[in-house]
């Protein structure tokens, strides 16, 4: 398996995680009383990190390792690949029918391991490689914080098993989880492949060192900005802000140095590939600017006590801006087709994510004022089915014909 192939797996993975997505939509606006709510959304999401994002992710990875090294290493990394690819579709098979049973629980156990295994070749890869680039240590810290998710994981499965379930810790335990996963593995596995290319256009390497040690200090106290609920001590929760602002202004020193350079960016980059990164990087300002007001107890008690803000954000996080980076990110690298076939499926899936967004934020805001939109839940169902055409569009040409082999070679 090549690096295109594991490209186009992934792709299918989020169209699968789109259709489950209309399936879950559509419950909640009409009846399908065969299908538990529950278990199908245990899967969906699931799948969606295993399948989609961290296969994709990793791929990635492999891609950066192997120009650096000068030498195809999908050889080396695709027993990894294929274990992750097992275990996510074993959770999607699995959640549905058990929720968290014995299956589920052992293949979502198994893809913590081979997180662990991906960290462990990837850190020894990395240290082999005279040129020190600076991806590579966001990639190291990516990888170190997929693995500390885990945590979150194991301690969830220790209180089902012991049934000591406490509504305080088990949300902890989730919020942990989800944490490391989107702010750490997620956020800096893109942001390693970004900073990769500012480094291409000559922005000095020192600037671009100081951005990644102040992400990396807050990313570990950020985490409680997802637990401003429970009780902590006024020294933690000044940690807390302090995290918020740090990364906050080290998100917009980055967007300074890009909008410094934007015309030499732009000239690597295609037209649609460009604006797509761009929206992606809209995203994620809203979401550290969010992040940054939920340090304020009443305004983060007021919004993120209504689902559809909460669903709101997670979306924004995993598909404005994660989902929207790997799909630009895969044009620009030249293994996406990019034929009209290609670009309408890409920008009908944006209009879909921007539409999802739009809509969640009225319903949400709506639920303050205890306000009930009438059909929102009929117009999100329809919301799915355009991001799902979208993609579908999107990945018949991706399957269809074939394009060179990936050269993994250093700029010049």
């Amino acid at each position: 398996m090549n690096f295109r192939k594991w490209l186009q797996l992934s792709f299918l993975n989020l169209l699968i995680v789109a259709a489950i997505g209309v399936v879950l939509r559509y419950k909640i606006a009409y009846s399908l009383s065969f299908i538990d709510q529950k278990k199908l959304l245990h899967g969906h999401s699931h799948f969606a990190f295993s399948g989609w994002v961290s296969l994709a992710l990793m791929a990635f990875i492999v891609s950066r390792l192997s120009v650096h090294r000068g030498q195809d290493l999908f050889k080396k990394y695709n027993r990894i690949l294929f274990a992750n690819l097992l275990c996510a579709y074993s959770m999607l098979v699995s959640f549905p029918i058990q929720g968290y049973g014995l299956f589920s629980i052992l293949f979502s156990t198994l893809s913590l391991f081979v997180s662990y295994w991906f960290a462990i070749l990837v850190w020894r890869d990395i240290k082999e490689i005279a040129d020190k680039n600076i991806s590579f240590l966001w990639f190291k810290a990516a990888t170190l914080f997929n693995a500390v998710s885990s945590i979150g994981a194991f301690a969830l499965a220790f209180m089902m098993a012991t049934k000591t379930m406490h509504q305080t810790w088990y949300l902890g335990a989730v919020y942990f989880f989800l944490h490391f996963q989107y702010n750490g593995w997620f956020s800096f596995t893109i942001l390693g492949l970004l900073f990769e290319k500012l480094q291409e256009v000559k922005i000095p390497v020192s600037k671009l060192k100081r951005i990644f040690w102040l992400f990396a200090m807050a990313c570990g106290p950020a985490y409680f900005l997802s637990a401003l609920w429970m009780p902590m001590p006024g020294f933690v929760y000044l940690l807390v802000v302090l995290s918020a602002i740090v990364q906050f202004t080290a998100w917009m020193w980055a967007i300074t140095l890009i909008y410094k350079e934007r015309i030499a960016i732009k000239q690597k980059i295609p037209d649609l590939a460009f604006i797509t990164l761009q929206l992606s990087l809209i995203a994620m300002t809203i979401k550290l600017f969010l992040q940054l007001g939920s340090t304020i107890p009443k305004l983060s008690n007021l919004a993120f006590g209504f689902r559809p803000i909460v669903i709101g954000y997670l979306h924004l996080v995993l598909l404005g801006f994660t989902s929207l980076f790997i799909l630009g990110y895969a044009m620009y690298s030249g293994v996406m087709a990019s034929g009209n076939r290609s670009r309408a499926g890409i920008i009908i899936f944006i209009s879909g994510i921007i539409l999802n967004e739009m809509a969640l934020m009225v319903q949400g805001v709506t639920a303050m004022g205890y306000i009930v939109v009438p059909y929102i839940n009929e117009f999100l169902v329809l919301i799915s089915l355009i991001m799902f055409t979208g993609l579908l569009v999107l990945n018949i040409p991706f399957w269809g014909k074939k394009k060179k082999a990936y050269q993994f070679t250093l700029p010049q």
